[in-house]
């Protein structure tokens, strides 16, 4: 006959058994997945970027401050190693250079064809694209740290001219490429500052700083305010602070894209 020892163990035994499973069944399928650290591994990081830039060398004589936004689209190897692309649009409400100037009176308006003073203004406008390669220097045990990217790409600018009334015949169509200064060429871009990738992916983000050199040259055949073809190269120098909102895409062992 079984003793009361015995039969006590067979009926903790079921119950002890349970307990066991419940708890490994928890350490692999737990109850809160936001408390397991998500942000490991490979990753595709997509860029919402905004920033404030100021111009140097040729820039500065034709550009004042500017503003920007754009994209970016990376892969981040399980080591950090960053490789992607990115795009940025920039404007600015101020141009120095007065391509106009050989439509201008003596007091320095524009008459429009309807004989009234036209308003115009002239503002900045261009963008750059390239591809990007750099490392996440992780400081602590998050992943987080120091960036560093280099780039290269093409940049292009010009000068925008926003004629409200409508009025100026010799500044629309195909006639606004002679006074715009269409430039561009090839442009290298450095990035250095701080990102973070939250372990609960709930912020995810980098600020620093950015620093852009542009070799160019005129695309435009003809500029009539100088009435020649603007030859030479150019330098067109920015540099400033980039603040960047990302969303990223883990790939789980079983290459299962998750965010």
């Amino acid at each position: 006959m079984m003793t009361t020892n015995t039969r006590r163990w067979l009926f903790l035994f079921p119950i002890a058994l349970g307990l066991s499973l419940s708890a490994r069944a928890q350490t692999r399928f737990p109850e809160h997945p936001e408390a397991i650290k998500r942000n490991e591994g490979k990753a595709i990081l997509l860029h919402l970027a905004f920033g404030t830039h100021l111009p140097a060398a040729d820039m500065a004589q034709r550009f004042g401050q500017d503003g920007s936004f754009g994209l970016g689209l990376e892969w981040l190897s399980a080591n950090n190693f960053i490789l992607g692309a990115e795009g940025h649009y920039f404007f600015g409400g101020e141009a120095k250079e007065d391509p106009l100037a050989i439509l201008r009176t003596p007091e320095g308006n524009i008459i429009g064809n309807d004989q009234y003073v036209a308003t115009i203004t002239l503002k900045q406008r261009g963008f750059y694209v390239g591809g990007t390669l750099g490392k996440l220097f992780l400081l602590g045990k998050q992943r987080s740290g120091i960036r560093i990217t280099l780039g290269a790409g093409m940049l292009r600018h010009k000068i925008r001219l926003q004629d409200d009334s409508q009025s100026i015949g010799a500044i629309t169509g195909e006639y606004a490429k002679g006074y715009d200064r269409l430039t561009g060429g090839l442009a290298f871009n450095q990035f250095i500052g701080w990102q973070h990738l939250s372990n609960n992916r709930h912020a995810n983000w980098m600020i620093g700083f950015e620093f852009n050199q542009g070799f160019t040259k005129s695309l435009r055949s003809w500029d009539y305010s100088s009435m020649r073809k603007l030859e030479g190269t150019r330098s067109d120098l920015r540099f400033g602070i980039r603040a960047t909102w990302t969303l990223p895409f883990y790939l789980g062992n079983a290459d299962n894209l998750y965010y």
